[in-house]
């Protein structure tokens, strides 16, 4: 008699290990870093190759994977009290602290060589230095200070930066453009996380999170600041049609982008609704790459 030897147990746990990876590279949020990265590559690039575009995407992809999952690690406790986190891998049991710090590490390290060898040493280096900024400054300033959206909108637009400096030659160069591109990102984190903390304030309440700009949580001097942010995002995109990168039909998509932004932002001004604040969000996810795309076809054009 024949004895059957597969055990679908075994499949089970790898899957499962294999689902909360995944959850713990927060792989949709890592794979729409790696598309703004990838977007201001091609944007800045003259010339390019295979290597460079796929060392981007997976060196961008591992990198983010791993302040993802570092910053997951760090708040594993805190992860437990909230609605919007419980679930992740590490306060669930799926996955242990210590193969989540194995896998982040590998990550890391994984990322920066691709960065490293394939594109430049400065892509590299900024990409190293992005996951510090998230893991270590970043996630412990939530519980300390609203600023802490200011210090995190910096790793969160360094991918502009990494795709543009990989787009140069030689260690890696920073343009004047590149810095445009930068701000833009930079910039558009404001609205973009503020809507999201509008939204979940009750729950980020519950880990001691500040992440609206008032301490006072969902008040008007809040309200105002999304507000104000929004509203500074109009001219900002529009710079590098004033500095003669990209022509007027670029531009005229940017301004009309940024208007509907900016009336979302209006929207949960006058109202302070968590509905008005999810439509923002929603509406920040659209605004980038959208954005982003018409810059690219912009520069490349002129138009």
């Amino acid at each position: 008699m024949q004895t059957d030897t597969h055990n679908p147990s075994t499949e089970a746990v790898i899957y499962g290990k294999m689902t909360s990876l995944l959850k713990l590279t927060k792989f949709t949020l890592s794979a729409l870093v790696v598309f703004s990265a990838i977007i201001t590559f091609f944007t800045v690039a003259e010339d390019f190759t295979w290597k460079q575009v796929v060392a981007i995407c997976l060196g961008g992809f591992f990198v983010t994977a791993a302040a993802n999952g570092f910053n997951q690690i760090i708040e594993k406790d805190l992860d437990k009290l909230m609605n919007r986190t419980k679930l992740r891998p590490i306060p669930t049991g799926n996955l242990s602290v210590y193969e989540a710090w194995f896998f982040c590490t590998i990550f890391g390290i994984l990322g920066t060589i691709l960065l490293w060898v394939y594109t430049n040493p400065l892509s590299a280096i900024i990409g190293f230095i992005s996951i510090i900024l998230y893991a270590l400054i970043y996630t412990p300033l939530k519980r300390v200070t609203p600023f802490s959206v200011f210090i995190g909108a910096i790793p969160g637009a360094l991918p502009t930066l990494i795709g543009a400096i990989a787009a140069s030659e030689n260690f890696g160069q920073i343009t004047f453009f590149s810095v445009l591109l930068f701000c833009i990102q930079f910039f558009w984190q404001f609205p973009h996380f503020w809507a999201i903390a509008w939204v979940s304030h009750e729950d980020y309440q519950k880990a001691g999170f500040f992440m609206l700009p008032s301490k006072g949580g969902r008040d008007k001097s809040s309200r105002s600041q999304i507000l104000v942010y929004t509203l500074s995002l109009l001219p900002i995109a529009l710079t590098p049609f004033v500095f003669n990168f990209t022509g007027w039909i670029s531009a005229t998509v940017v301004s009309c982008m940024g208007l509907i932004f900016v009336m979302q932002a209006y929207s949960l001004y006058k109202s302070g609704s968590i509905e008005d604040a999810r439509k923002l969000m929603f509406g920040s996810f659209i605004y980038l790459p959208l954005v982003q795309v018409a810059l690219m076809i912009g520069h490349k054009f002129l138009i």
